[in-house]
């Protein structure tokens, strides 16, 4: 009995007076009412932009000095770690093993439920220890409740190892005393009491997407607001990587496919190559001296001849 009377504290486990009949309604009104308990996340992660910010600035700092970011969550937190990490390389032209992530349960929990699996803090250390962790990576626990024993575990292990930790909650008190940051998104009580990959989980994956984009705009993957980094690993990404080349190098078309290829891939590169009229060895030094950052390289090379001269850029 005490252990259902804490956990009935959480917010995410109250009822929500709101929705108090939903099996007396009809479809429309169904549909209307659990969508406009919605509009309370996109408030809640609002609320949170602070915190987020400092995530932001440790996760970026940490991997600008060789360092990776992993995830550790169960359930919907677990899946939706797996998630974004997955989608992290395509986007952004990172190696893999830069954004990973570990949900309880293991792989086959991403199609299977292991609700029994976020009860194991052991599983979580061992999870953690297997990720071989040191004081460059930064660690993510993702936990609506903010008391998942797996997550837990895994912060414990991280802390040990000297790894920055960062923790997304959506209860009061969440992973108290585990993270350097914690991200609070208070959504409040889910439509249909308790089910987290609701509300909770749609604030989470919100989270998620500013953690990861932000810390690449910070890294120099992102030039305005196209992402130059991507890899061209299918038809649709190799159409836009052709489509960011022709915009940023102002050229048409069939020129920018052939400088992909001349890139060898490498949207940034190719962009480089048209608009400073380089071959890929010289912007690809170029890039590197400039830590990756395209405004920079294209602020500090010299216009080719008949030419506007460029403007200096603030860089970002």
């Amino acid at each position: 009995m005490g252990f259902t009377q804490e956990f009935n504290k959480l917010i995410t486990e109250e009822r929500n007076a709101h929705t108090m009949d939903l099996d007396l309604l009809d479809t429309t009104e169904l549909v209307s009412r659990v969508q406009n308990e919605d509009f309370a996340v996109a408030e809640a992660v609002k609320a949170a932009v602070p915190d987020i910010a400092r995530a932001v600035d440790v996760i970026t700092e940490k991997l600008h000095a060789g360092g990776r970011l992993i995830y550790f969550g169960a359930g919907t937190s677990g899946r939706l770690g797996v998630l974004d990490a997955t989608e992290c390389s395509p986007t952004f032209g990172i190696d893999t093993e830069l954004v990973t992530a570990h949900i309880a349960g293991g792989k086959e929990a991403m199609f299977r439920s292991f609700e029994n699996a976020e009860d194991s803090k052991e599983m979580g250390l061992q999870d953690a220890i297997a990720a071989k962790l040191t004081d460059k990576d930064v660690v993510v626990g993702i936990t609506a409740s903010g008391r998942t024993p797996y997550v837990c575990g895994a912060l414990e292990r991280a802390r040990e190892d000297g790894a920055a930790t960062i923790g997304i909650v959506n209860n009061f008190g969440g992973l108290d005393g585990l993270c350097d940051v914690t991200i609070t998104a208070l959504v409040g009580a889910e439509a249909l009491t308790g089910s987290t990959r609701m509300k909770a989980g749609t604030a989470q994956k919100m989270i998620l997407n500013l953690l990861t984009t932000c810390t690449m705009v910070r890294l120099g993957k992102v030039y305005e607001n196209l992402m130059v980094d991507l890899k061209p690993t299918n038809e649709k990404l190799r159409e836009r990587a052709v489509s960011i080349i022709s915009i940023c190098g102002e050229v048409p078309r069939h020129i920018a496919e052939g400088a992909l290829v001349a890139s060898q891939n490498k949207a940034k590169t190719a962009i480089l190559m048209t608009k400073r009229k380089l071959g890929r060895a010289q912007a690809e030094e170029l890039l590197t001296k400039y830590g990756g950052s395209l405004r920079k390289a294209l602020a500090n090379s010299p216009a080719p001849e008949g030419s506007a001269k460029p403007q200096p850029e603030k860089c970002c």
